[in-house]
């Protein structure tokens, strides 16, 4: 969080000394506030022939289980909630594994290109890291706990090829509306392993679960309408979205579809600056299949375990160059807090996103 805070110090210090010159010479210098929050993927279009690179760093922390609406101790879950593998060879009947804390963070680099007025090409590839901290409790009964464990996934993630196709006739500055036609290619692993603890005590290293997996294993239909507005001081917009897996993979199951809305207003006390608001809601089924490879008396293991409805609130800083070097380039913070979350649990719960982005337009 230190280096967050510093590096948009950095810019606000950098800006500053240049915003008064640029609009009092130049009307079409770069308003913050055009700009939809940073956690918005694929909101504008470009003008034919204009190029956007951009990266995005985003961290999530999740602590602490939920089914439904009710959080659950560990105790009660290694001691109530049954475990879908019980019967198999050395299958408990509850569960006895239970994830304390995951931590993931996501490196995103992409790219746009105006092909026309009103069609954008984009891409975006992603590197992920992720960790989950476990307790193991002793044997078939009880709360005595055996010890605990960390498993680890780190590499490349899924990549997102799409087309930004303007609805509107582009004449209007003061409104933008866009069909996103995208596709997600399986091109992060679904097969990473690491060391677990057992009940009784052993050490092997079997396929994690699927929310420490780096892909998805499937193609998926990517769908996106997106409305933005701007006024004089505000800007305000909202996006729906949906990412449908075609079919199920080759290790035989699919995520659920996933679907989100979103909406947000900006305010822009001066041009380079604008501070937003946003609401999100989500709703994403169960997976269904299953991975054969994937068996243990953990919450992650089972695959009704996974997807709930959530709605979060998000706060976020747009800061966007004027003048010289910094014209054309962004950079932009937001962070999320949930502000209501029913989970297909017991699985663990989102507490925090920050995320932080810059984007440079030539």
């Amino acid at each position: 969080m230190k280096k967050l805070t510093l590096l948009a110090g950095t810019a606000l210090m950098l800006s500053a000394p240049l915003t008064a010159s640029a609009h009092e010479n130049d009307t079409k210098a770069p308003h913050a506030k055009d700009h939809a929050p940073i956690g918005v993927m694929a909101d504008h279009r470009h003008k034919k022939g204009e190029v956007m690179l951009s990266y995005r760093y985003m961290t999530m922390d999740m602590d602490g289980s939920r089914d439904g609406t009710s959080q659950l101790s560990p105790e009660t879950i290694a001691t109530t909630v049954p475990n879908t593998f019980f019967g198999a060879p050395g299958q408990p009947p509850t569960l006895r594994v239970i994830p304390e804390k995951m931590k993931m963070d996501m490196h995103m680099v992409g790219a746009m290109y105006g092909l026309s007025d009103r069609v954008t090409l984009m891409g975006m590839g992603s590197y992920l890291t992720n960790d989950m901290d476990h307790i193991t409790f002793q044997g078939s009964m009880g709360t005595n706990i055996l010890g605990g464990f960390t498993t680890k996934s780190e590499g490349f993630g899924d990549t997102t090829l799409a087309a930004i196709i303007g609805l509107d006739d582009g004449a209007s500055k003061a409104r933008e509306i866009n069909l996103n036609l995208g596709v997600s290619i399986p091109t992060g692993s679904n097969t990473e392993t690491d060391q677990i603890l057992t009940p009784m005590g052993e050490t092997p290293s079997p396929r994690l679960p699927y929310p420490m997996q780096l892909g998805t294993g499937t193609f998926d239909f990517k769908p996106a309408v997106t409305y933005s507005a701007r006024g004089d001081k505000f800007g305000w917009g909202a996006q729906t979205s949906a990412r449908i897996p075609l079919e199920r993979n080759k290790d035989g199951y699919k995520f659920g579809n996933l679907l989100e809305a979103t909406a947000w207003l900006a305010y822009e006390p001066d041009y380079w600056i604008s501070f937003s608001g946003r609401l999100r809601a989500s709703a994403q089924g169960d997976i269904s299949g299953a991975d054969a490879a994937i068996m243990a008396p953990v919450q992650t293991a089972d695959p009704a375990n996974h997807g709930g409805e959530q709605i979060q609130a998000l706060f976020g800083v747009n800061l966007a160059g004027q003048t010289g070097w910094l014209r054309g380039q962004r950079l932009a913070f937001e962070v999320g807090i949930p502000l209501y979350r029913d989970l297909n649990g017991p699985q663990l719960e989102t507490d925090s996103i920050v995320t932080i982005g810059w984007q440079k337009a030539f």
